[in-house]
């Protein structure tokens, strides 16, 4: 049987810790499906076609990471994609109660999906989304942070030369 994971997030946008995660990932687990949880209470900088784009680019030379975004419960979706796990990536203790309260209502859930922690590679630690975008913003260069597509991308989204 293939063992499959799902690793979920915003994505908004994806940074190069995302992406080691999913590589990591695929030391584990036979394929990974990256998925964007569509969730429109949440505000994002991103469109989900937008985010899906740089998905695709930044795993496009994986061919067992697969990009999909999802609605509804992760469990749910999980299970109707065949996946024994769930991955998430945690950057340091503060991550920890969250990501644990998370992993403890999905296993109440659906008791046969596993959640897997990753730690984030210490080059990558410091890195989320969020601290990426704000530094973009401000003419940052955050080349070495985020794959080339969404480089570009945020300078478009903040008017910044290339």
């Amino acid at each position: 049987m293939e063992k499959i994971a799902v690793y979920p997030g915003s994505f908004d946008p994806v940074t190069n810790g995302h992406v080691d995660i999913a590589e990591r990932g695929l030391k584990l687990f036979d394929k990974i499906i990256v998925a964007i949880l569509d969730n429109p209470i949440k505000k994002c900088l991103f469109t989900i076609e937008e985010r899906l784009e740089m998905l695709e680019s930044s795993f496009e030379n994986y061919p067992d990471i697969t990009v999909e975004a999802f609605n509804g419960l992760l469990v749910d979706y999980a299970v109707s994609r065949n996946c024994i796990a769930i991955l998430r990536g945690m950057r340091a203790v503060s991550d920890f109660e969250y990501e644990f309260q998370l992993a403890l209502m999905n296993r109440k859930l659906k008791r046969e999906v596993q959640t897997v922690f990753l730690m984030t590679s210490l080059r990558w630690i410091f890195t989320s989304s969020s601290i990426i975008k704000e530094a973009a913003q401000f003419g940052g260069d955050i080349t070495s942070m985020v794959p080339p597509l969404v480089n570009k991308k945020l300078k478009e989204k903040f008017g910044i030369g290339s």
